[in-house]
């Protein structure tokens, strides 16, 4: 049965009947201030704003069991919830609005505060984000809620962003057994701080490869959002929506996420299990088993590259037969292809992390720095270490992006 984008009279009626008036005896302290705490940010009024999608799904998520003051026997419609977005410099806009949007949205659709939030800084100061919009918030770092859930917003540079302040403010939080998110870039900064040691977490696609370097140990996935217990990561642009749908869902129901999916005219909504990233026969353009599976090897293969004697033979197909089948439809050769795929690996290694370049060049299958710069010449239009702004190795002949040394000299272009 086709479930309704509609919210349903009776349940206008129920939270109706709830009014402010329950709303107001049942809520706990948005931001607990003790009686001398000048630098506790103020109580910020709910604002507007647009944007999200939702699901139906069977009973709440464990985030909602996290939060003490989540735990409920039934439907509560007069219980409210406050977020603290913590913005840092360079956050992703997107992400950002794609979380808040929801609970205006909520808000407006169910004719109750059901939502708060707080917008706070390390200083209290505006914060620029990733695309030069100036954002003012509501005061610095301070105290929480003991229910309050806790949204670190991320984006560029996330690394240099993230200060001491601000990871001590985190891991004494989590101390109190706070619910603490991570968007976009986020999930970075709360590895840094050891919140999700143990745990389960996402990030942006395009930082996977310098989060895993940095800590291997910590379970990422490539899913859209994770839910682990009190942590909760998205990892950004919409993706951001998909988790708070999910939370509205659970402190609300399905009627309720499913008609602020309805404003926001967002249909395909994702869950927990939902992947990032196009397919790879998307991504390509081209419907052909064999050829998406060689990719996916290769993508899974970076810093041992297999040669295309195994990749053939792991498809069922001759070196020869797998030569032709990239040229007809990539337009290139297996090896150009593989070697495309390890430079834009070791590109966003340099970029995103402080491993030095001969680290990248091994992380990404190369054995020789003085080889690997001329493939990323060739590739880029500059070496590796002009790209980090360092002196290094400079190779005065160039070259076109190939194999290392030891590899068959079949032809590279």
């Amino acid at each position: 049965m086709p479930v309704s984008f509609s919210l349903s009279q009776e349940y206008r009626r129920t939270l109706r009947r709830a009014g402010k008036t329950a709303c107001q005896a049942v809520a706990g302290p948005v931001l607990a201030k003790p009686p001398q705490a000048p630098a506790q940010p103020p109580r910020a009024a709910p604002r507007q704003g647009a944007a999200a999608g939702g699901r139906p799904h069977a009973g709440p998520s464990s985030a909602v069991h996290a939060a003490p003051g989540a735990r409920r026997a039934g439907f509560e419609p007069h219980r409210r919830r406050h977020f603290v977005f913590v913005l840092l410099e360079q956050f992703s806009q997107l992400s950002f609005a794609a979380a808040i949007e929801p609970l205006r949205i909520a808000n407006r659709m169910s004719g109750l505060e059901l939502y708060r939030w707080t917008l706070v800084s390390q200083t209290g100061a505006p914060v620029v984000c990733s695309n030069g919009t100036r954002i003012a918030v509501d005061g610095p770092l301070g105290e929480i809620g003991h229910d309050d859930v806790v949204m670190l917003c991320a984006g560029l540079d996330v690394r240099g962003n993230t200060s001491v302040p601000i990871l001590n403010w985190l891991r004494r939080i989590a101390r109190r057994g706070a619910v603490v998110g991570g968007l976009c870039t986020g999930a970075h900064s709360l590895a840094m701080a050891g919140l999700l040691d143990n745990r389960r977490a996402t990030i942006h696609w395009e930082n996977r490869d310098s989060f895993t370097e940095d800590f291997p140990d910590i379970a990422l996935t490539k899913t859209v959002f994770v839910i682990d217990g009190n942590r909760l990561t998205a990892a950004g642009g919409t993706a951001s929506l998909d988790l708070m749908l999910t939370l509205i869902n659970d402190d609300h129901g399905k009627d309720l996420a499913n008609v602020v999916a309805d404003q926001m005219i967002y249909a395909a909504i994702r869950t927990e299990s939902d992947i990032q990233r196009l397919s790879i026969p998307t991504r390509i353009g081209v419907r052909h088993p064999r050829l998406s599976e060689v990719i996916a090897r290769m993508e899974g293969q970076i810093e041992e590259p297999a040669s295309p004697a195994e990749l053939a033979s792991a498809v069922g197909m001759s070196t020869r037969q797998l030569a032709r089948l990239f040229r007809r439809y990539l337009n290139r050769s297996p090896k150009r292809y593989y070697m495309e795929l390890r430079l834009a690996r070791a590109r966003n290694l340099l970029m995103q992390t402080d491993m030095s370049v001969i680290e990248v060049a091994l992380a990404c299958g190369f054995t020789s720095p003085s080889h690997f710069s001329k493939c990323y010449r060739a590739q880029y239009g500059t070496t590796p270490y002009r790209e980090r702004g360092t002196q290094g190795i400079e190779d005065e002949t160039g070259a076109e992006p190939g194999f290392d040394a030891g590899d068959d000299d079949e032809d590279d272009t």
